[in-house]
This record gives structure tokens, C-alpha cells and sequence, in this order.
């Protein structure tokens, strides 16, 4: 049979995690699926590139094991996860101080000794909100008052110092963006799946996690290089100018194309990052630990190398660093000023090896945020993605498991 004139139970464009956990269900639950991706490989905004012997992913991004989707999808121990240590380092005028769990890493107990971080009330409230936050059970932080995160951290007694020493460099990173205006509700969240779990690399970049969710899926349901122009009254055009015939199409991409083949869906803003990798002949740091920095020069630093040997050859280190926004003349050397004093060691030596802009990384999430979103936008059309739920991978999955729910229900009434 004609690619042009084959037929399908469900059409799922673009094979991110959310296309491929959706594709999962589906294909579970007996109806047939095929999964159309533009691009050379599967994972979206998830995939690492081999450069010159390093890997490189595709903007800095992190693992975390605590996530019910994750869990329930993937043999983590096939992954070979590697993790950075608990806690972080914070880079201030005075210097670098530590902020970490003690319960995972009693050694670390003395550098939460008040006057060192913080004093003994902001001590007590960030104790006081990470207990409750690690123990109440999801649905009860769902329901607490939707507020920004900055405000959220005042009603529990934290400082705006502390939340300038820590709370801010620290949780820029996450939700990429510096005034905390995210949604509490989703910090709530975000934070207890932290303290939960734990913060890893897969040992092949994090590009391995969509790998190994479209390993799941029987051979050739995904269809790489295979863009679509539009969506068709029974299906869909690709822009090799055939038709594909479906009972239902899942709209899985990125925001841009969202808007273009499904034009009433609003698209929410989204954040820009930029990560710049360099090459040292020697690591840095000597731990696997994520560094930020009080004075907004850059969101987070880590040495990927020592997080996970095989990032960089032998003899090498490899260290990425993001900031906010696009590269912009000049501030790959702003940066690399800011790693020489936040290292404590010089940089001119070091080698750019690559510049990875991610236009939309993550979605912006002001409250009110709601957590989920119908992926039923008219009969026989449908989508999912992080922008349906909460930015991360816990919230593209959800997203994916709720459309083939919907389209489930609607082919079986």
C-alpha cells in the first residue's frame, strides 16, 4: 500500500516524550498508531549531539527520578543514572556556601549552621515548608492559593534575604526566570519532587530518556524526517505533499507549530536559555554539584564531566553553564569572566565548544496556573505537551497519558 494512501487509527505529530507516552497508551489499549516527527531523531527539546568526542544536550537539563510518569515508563536502571550530589553550591560576594539536606548528607550539617547561609528563623521556615511540601500528598498542595512563588516564600516566614541568597539563584534555574513570578503551586510541586527524588544525568546525555520511551514502541510506529504542513479534514498533509487518513490526530510539537496547525489553541509564553560548554583540561570543581550565583551573571554552572565521566574524553572536563535569553556578542566573555571568579580559577584557557539556544524551553507559568488542560480541542483533534500541564518532563508525559485517555474515550464511546 501507498504511503498516500495509508490509513491509521491515530495520527500523533511530533515524538517528544509527550507524542511517545501517548503513543504508548494508545498502542496498550489496542488502536493503531503512527508517530510523524520533522526532525532526524525522537525527544524534542530532549536530545544530547556527539561533538568532537563530548556530549552535548541540547540546552543543560537534569533527571529526576521522583516522578510518577517516570517511574511508571522507564527501567531507571537502564538509564545508568548518575547523580549530582544533594544540594547546591551558591556563589556570593563572600564567597561559595553550601545549602543541602542533611538527612541525605549529614556531613554537610555544619554548613547549615546559622549565620553561614541563613539565620536560625529562615532556617526553621525553609525546614518548616520543605516538610510539608515533601509529605502532604500531591493533591492537597494542588488545592492551597495560587500565588507567585516569591510571594509563597514570605507567607512561610522566609526572608527576602534568604530568598536572594538562595531561594532565588536556585529556583532561576527551574523555571527559568529571575523575579520568582512562577506559580506556587507548581513551586509546591516542583519542590516536593526534588526533595523526593533525586537529580541525575543518563550516562548517553538525556537525550536517552525519549530513546528509550520510542524503544517501547513497536518498530516503525515513528516516522522521522516527516513534517506536517497541516491537518486535513480526516487527517493530515505532510510537506512532501501526501495526505495521511486518521480517525484522530494528537498534536505533540513544540509551541510554534501548535499555533499553526491548531490555530485557536492558546500558546502560552515561553522561556529562552542559552547554555554555553566549555572544555577544560581539568576540572574545576572536582564534585558533581549544580553552582549558581547571587549577582545574576549566569543561572547555574556544573561540571557535566563530573556528574558523568563518559560527557567528556579522558583529560578533559566538560562545564556548562546557562543563562537567560539568547548568545549576544560579547557574552560568552561576560560568562566566562563570571566562571573565573565563581571557580575560582582561570578560564582563558578554556574552549568553547558549543552554544545551544533553546527558544522554548520551558513555558511560563504565572498564576493562576491551572495543573492540567483538556487535550480535546474539536472532534478528532486533540493535544498534549508540557504547555497542557506543568513545565517538565513529569508534566509532558501527564500531558501525553491524558490525550490518549480522550481520544480513547471518544473512538470507544
Amino acid at each position: 500500500m501507498s504511503a498516500a494512501r495509508e490509513t491509521t487509527d491515530v495520527l500523533v505529530v511530533g515524538a517528544g516524550v509527550a507524542g511517545l507516552a501517548c503513543a504508548r497508551d494508545l498502542l496498550g489499549a489496542g488502536v493503531g498508531v503512527r508517530v510523524l516527527e520533522a526532525s532526524d531523531g525522537v525527544g524534542g527539546r530532549m536530545r544530547s549531539d556527539r561533538v568532537d568526542g563530548f556530549v552535548v544536550d541540547r540546552g543543560f537539563q537534569v533527571f529526576n527520578t521522583s516522578y510518577p510518569q517516570v517511574r511508571r515508563r522507564l527501567v531507571l536502571k537502564d538509564l545508568r543514572l548518575r547523580p549530582f550530589t544533594p544540594g547546591v553550591l551558591v556563589h556570593t560576594p563572600d564567597g561559595r556556601l553550601r545549602f543541602s539536606d542533611p538527612t541525605r548528607r549529614p556531613r554537610t550539617l555544619p554548613d547549615l549552621l546559622p549565620g553561614r547561609l541563613a539565620g536560625p528563623r529562615d532556617l526553621a521556615a525553609a525546614g518548616l515548608l520543605s516538610a510539608r511540601d515533601m509529605l502532604a500528598p500531591p493533591r492537597l498542595l494542588k488545592r492551597l492559593r495560587d500565588t507567585t512563588t516569591r510571594a509563597a516564600l514570605a507567607d512561610a516566614g522566609v526572608s527576602d534575604a534568604f530568598v536572594e541568597t538562595f531561594f532565588r539563584p536556585f529556583l532561576s534555574g527551574v523555571f527559568l526566570e529571575d523575579r520568582l513570578e512562577t506559580s506556587s503551586r507548581v513551586f509546591h510541586l516542583v519542590w516536593r519532587s526534588m526533595l523526593r527524588g533525586t537529580l541525575c544525568l543518563p550516562a548517553e546525555g538525556i537525550g536517552a530518556v525519549p530513546r528509550a520511551l520510542a524503544a517501547a514502541l513497536p518498530e516503525g510506529t515513528v516516522r522521522l524526517g516527516t513534517p506536517v504542513e497541516r491537518l486535513t479534514a480526516d487527517g493530515v498533509a505532510t510537506a512532501d505533499g501526501r495526505e495521511v487518513p486518521a480517525r484522530a490526530v494528537v498534536v505533540a510539537t513544540g509551541p510554534g507549530p501548535v499555533a499553526e496547525l491548531l490555530p485557536g489553541v492558546r500558546v502560552p509564553d515561553y522561556r529562552m536559555v542559552t547554555t554555553y560548554y566549555h572544555v577544560a583540561p581539568r576540572s574545576p570543581l572536582g564534585e558533581p554539584t549544580l553552582l549558581v550565583d547571587t549577582r545574576r551573571r549566569f543561572l547555574d554552572t556544573c561540571v557535566l564531566s563530573d556528574v558523568v565521566p563518559s560527557y567528556a574524553p579522558p583529560g578533559h572536563a566538560l562545564v556548562a553553564t546557562s543563562v537567560l535569553g539568547r548568545d549576544e556578542e560579547r557574552r560568552e566573555h561576560g560568562v566566562r569572566e563570571a566562571l573565573a571568579e565563581a571557580y575560582g580559577t582561570g578560564t582563558d584557557g578554556w574552549d568553547l565548544l558549543a552554544v545551544r539556544t533553546v527558544e522554548d524551553a520551558l513555558p511560563a507559568m504565572p498564576p493562576p496556573q491551572p495543573l492540567t488542560r483538556t487535550a480535546r480541542v474539536s472532534p478528532g483533534r486533540y493535544v498534549c505537551g508540557d504547555h497542557r500541564a506543568t513545565g517538565s518532563v513529569q508534566g509532558a508525559l501527564a500531558s501525553g497519558a491524558r490525550a490518549a485517555r480522550e481520544v480513547l474515550r471518544d473512538l470507544r464511546p
